[in-house]
Protein backbone atom coordinates (compact mmCIF):
# COMPACT_ATOMS: atom_id res chain seq x y z
CA UNK A 1 0.00 0.00 0.00
CA UNK A 2 1.31 3.63 -0.80
CA UNK A 3 1.74 5.57 2.25
CA UNK A 4 0.18 8.49 0.69
CA UNK A 5 -3.30 10.20 0.61
CA UNK A 6 -4.96 10.34 -2.82
CA UNK A 7 -6.94 13.51 -1.68
CA UNK A 8 -4.12 15.94 -0.41
CA UNK A 9 -1.15 13.87 -1.24
CA UNK A 10 0.34 13.88 2.47
CA UNK A 11 2.97 11.52 2.79
CA UNK A 12 5.76 9.96 4.60
CA UNK A 13 8.31 12.44 6.25
CA UNK A 14 11.71 11.57 7.10
CA UNK A 15 14.06 13.47 9.62
CA UNK A 16 16.59 12.42 12.14
CA UNK A 17 15.97 10.47 15.56
CA UNK A 18 18.08 12.18 18.23
CA UNK A 19 19.24 10.58 21.30
CA UNK A 20 20.03 11.47 24.75
CA UNK A 21 23.58 11.66 23.95
CA UNK A 22 22.85 13.63 20.96
CA UNK A 23 23.15 11.46 18.36
CA UNK A 24 21.68 11.19 14.44
CA UNK A 25 20.49 8.64 13.19
CA UNK A 26 17.95 8.65 10.20
CA UNK A 27 14.14 7.66 11.00
CA UNK A 28 11.00 8.60 9.06
CA UNK A 29 7.41 9.61 10.05
CA UNK A 30 4.29 7.50 8.19
CA UNK A 31 1.62 9.42 7.24
CA UNK A 32 -1.70 7.84 9.21
CA UNK A 33 -3.37 6.06 5.77
CA UNK A 34 -6.25 4.02 5.90
CA UNK A 35 -8.29 2.42 2.89
CA UNK A 36 -11.90 2.95 2.79
CA UNK A 37 -14.70 2.88 0.61
CA UNK A 38 -15.28 6.71 -0.96
CA UNK A 39 -18.22 7.89 -2.82
CA UNK A 40 -16.43 9.01 -6.23
CA UNK A 41 -19.14 11.13 -8.33
CA UNK A 42 -21.31 8.16 -8.13
CA UNK A 43 -18.82 5.44 -8.47
CA UNK A 44 -18.09 3.59 -5.24
CA UNK A 45 -14.24 2.33 -5.07
CA UNK A 46 -11.61 2.21 -2.22
CA UNK A 47 -9.17 4.64 -1.79
CA UNK A 48 -6.15 5.15 0.09
CA UNK A 49 -7.09 8.21 2.43
CA UNK A 50 -5.41 9.83 5.56
CA UNK A 51 -7.43 10.31 8.76
CA UNK A 52 -7.15 14.64 8.73
CA UNK A 53 -9.46 14.53 5.41
CA UNK A 54 -11.79 11.99 6.34
CA UNK A 55 -12.29 13.93 10.03
CA UNK A 56 -12.59 17.32 7.76
CA UNK A 57 -15.18 15.74 5.83
CA UNK A 58 -12.76 16.28 2.13
CA UNK A 59 -14.05 12.71 1.11
CA UNK A 60 -18.09 10.83 0.87
CA UNK A 61 -17.68 8.06 2.43
CA UNK A 62 -19.90 4.80 0.84
CA UNK A 63 -22.29 3.06 3.18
Amino acid sequence: MSRKCEVCGKGQVSGNKVSHSNKHSRRKWNANIQTVRINDNGTIRKANVCTECLRSGKVNRAV
